[in-house]
């Protein structure tokens, strides 16, 4: 990242990021005439929270197991505040105190004198962890879950703690307040301006605070979320949960008899109908850029509110993914360039990967979101190898933000990452996309798509789908255009990744792939090289990492610069399991 472009990149975004920092920094400053400090005075209304409960978790936690982000946990006796964070995913979990609504679904005097006990000892110390308790995104989280969770804590509660509870919300807004201004990520600002929307909205004292939230909020919503209703980062993830904060928020909004800003009611509309673009034949998204595992009910719930729930669009050429559907058959790709530095904290490098489903068993998938691991593992999920698409000299399409380089290089990287986290620094600049489809139903849909994230290696990738009418058959071709002749090679790998729970193996002669779905139905790919099984691992199961499959076509883009492939169903006479060793037997039972 340090020789070439990528150094003078480097030196262009932080001389970009200080000077917007520097104007931001000058914007928040108090005028020096004004004295206004805003504090809350009392609560007036406790928002809705959508989010999913377990009363479960409210045993575990008063036993001292704390359990998130995939991560369990035991205090033994000590404060959780004092543990070290086994993740960064974990601390941020703890300290956005989301937690609290399964201790409210409990609904016991146990679980409420536990939540304020830990609510109490959290605002009174005066040593936390600064490093997580002061991020933007978690005072936001934090914030909302004090407001939201407020009848759990204050019911019953001294006139001391409810002091100081008030206090600690007077903090987190006057905080959020700078933040909404000079955060450097452009979500961040997005995510504190609706953070102190409802404090606005949910206090007496905060009058001030609100109408400038408010015309922030209009802001950024406007200038954040696109035509199609995807958001600038073109993170599925960020969708759902800026759904699950302003559905309601605009609910409070009339609780106050006040009218929400124009541009939240018009971005809610845009979003959902992306949420059904997306989303996969079993109900759950498609894994692209930062999307981990869905939360079913919380997406089913979301979709509700949805005013026109016909059949799913179909194109969403702004956010940069295009969807194919026939029969039993769905198909979503990623067709979009890189996100600007400043929204690509959790960007992927998987131009033109793509997952497909066939009725509620997905068939390719991409390796997902790697959230709650370490550094190293999260690269490892964003980089092109993880995704349903080619990579080329063993290299992905895009660049990471990383802390490496000589002296100064080093110093303005880790000052960036600290910034931007490992944003994906560079990527594909320019995908034109094409698509065919005729009016009746029935015809065959072909889309066309390619991208210069190879354009060091002196390549462009082109990817071409063809799904049939009947979505029984999906053919594809994969071409690597070359700037001009080449000696030597030039390695490509086209990876298919499995879903868990699939069953892939040879047919007799090796030159097909019989894939075995858990409901039995069988699918085959084949293609104009001979297609290998490998490893692979999928990120974003429920239970944790799933080990997998993946077919690989290696090619040498030097000698063939095309590669033909397909995906069929077979009908049902023809699923048979075929063994390892190519016999084939008959598939076993499923358990």
């Amino acid at each position: 990242m340090t020789w070439g472009p990528d150094r003078w990149r480097l030196y262009g975004l932080a001389a970009s990021e200080a000077g917007r920092s520097l104007r931001a920094l000058l914007a928040s400053l108090p005028h020096p005439l004004r004295f206004f400090r805003p504090r809350p005075r009392r609560l007036l209304i406790a928002p809705q929270d959508l989010r999913t409960t377990d009363p479960t978790v409210a045993s575990d936690i008063y036993a001292g197991h704390f359990v998130f982000a995939g991560r369990v946990v035991a205090t033994g006796g000590r404060s959780p505040f004092d543990v070290d964070p086994p993740s960064r995913a974990w601390a941020e979990a703890l300290y956005g105190f989301g937690w609290l609504r399964h201790l409210r679904a409990a609904d016991t005097a146990l679980a409420r004198a536990n939540a304020r006990a830990l609510v109490d000892e959290f605002v009174s110390r005066r040593r936390n962890n600064r490093a997580m308790v002061g991020v933007t995104p978690v005072k936001a989280r934090r914030l909302l879950s004090f407001l939201a969770q407020s009848p759990l804590l204050l019911e019953g509660a001294e006139h001391g703690f409810y002091q100081r509870f008030l206090r600690s919300i007077g903090q987190m807004v006057r905080d959020l307040d700078r933040d909404m201004r000079r955060a450097s990520q452009p979500v961040h600002r997005l995510t504190a301006a609706l953070a102190l929307c409802y404090a606005g909205l949910c206090c007496e004292g905060l009058e001030r605070v609100f109408w400038r939230a408010r015309r922030h909020l209009a802001r950024e919503l406007e200038g954040q979320i696109l035509p199609d209703g995807g958001h600038r980062s073109r993170n599925p993830q960020v969708i759902i949960e800026l759904l699950l904060d302003l559905l309601p928020l605009r609910q409070a909004f009339a609780s106050r008899s006040l009218d929400p800003p124009e541009e939240m009611t018009t971005a809610i509309d845009r979003m959902l109908p992306l949420l059904r673009l997306l989303r996969q034949g079993d109900g759950s998204l498609s894994h692209f850029n930062g999307m981990g595992r869905t939360a079913a009910d919380q997406l089913a719930m979301l979709l509700m509110y949805e005013a026109a729930r016909g059949q799913a669009m179909r194109r969403a050429p702004r956010s940069g993914y295009e969807r194919l559907e026939a029969g039993k058959t769905v198909l979503v790709a990623e067709v979009g360039p890189a996100p600007a530095v400043e929204n690509a904290a959790e960007a992927h490098a998987g131009s033109l990967s793509f997952e497909m489903s066939s009725g509620a068993e997905r068939i390719v998938v991409n390796c997902g979101a790697a959230r709650g691991m370490n550094e190293e593992t999260r690269l490892a999920a964003r980089s092109t190898a993880a995704h349903s698409t080619a990579t080329v000299a063993e290299t992905s399409c895009g660049r990471f933000l990383m802390r490496q380089g000589f002296l100064l290089e080093r110093g303005l990287a880790g000052w960036l990452v600290r910034r931007f986290d490992h944003a994906l620094m560079r990527g594909p600049r320019e995908v034109p996309v094409e698509r065919r489809e005729a009016a009746d139903a029935g015809s065959d849909i072909l889309l066309r798509a390619n991208h210069d994230g190879y354009r060091g290696f002196g390549v462009v990738h082109e990817r071409i789908w063809r799904l049939s009418g009947t979505g029984e058959r999906l053919e594809g071709e994969d071409g690597f255009r070359l700037s001009g002749p080449r000696a030597g090679t030039l390695p490509v790998a086209v990876r298919f990744h499995l879903a868990p729970g699939v069953r892939a193996s040879r047919v007799e002669g090796g030159d097909a792939i019989v894939i075995l779905l858990p409901n039995r139905e069988a699918w085959q790919f084949r293609a104009e090289v001979d297609p290998a099984l490998e490893e692979s691992i999928f990120f974003s199961g429920s239970e944790g990492l799933r080990r997998t499959e993946q077919i690989v076509l290696s090619l040498d883009a030097c000698a063939t610069d095309r590669v033909k492939w397909s995906f069929e169903r077979l009908s049902r006479g023809s699923e048979r399991a075929p063994s390892r060793t190519g016999a084939t037997e008959p598939a076993p039972p499923l358990l």
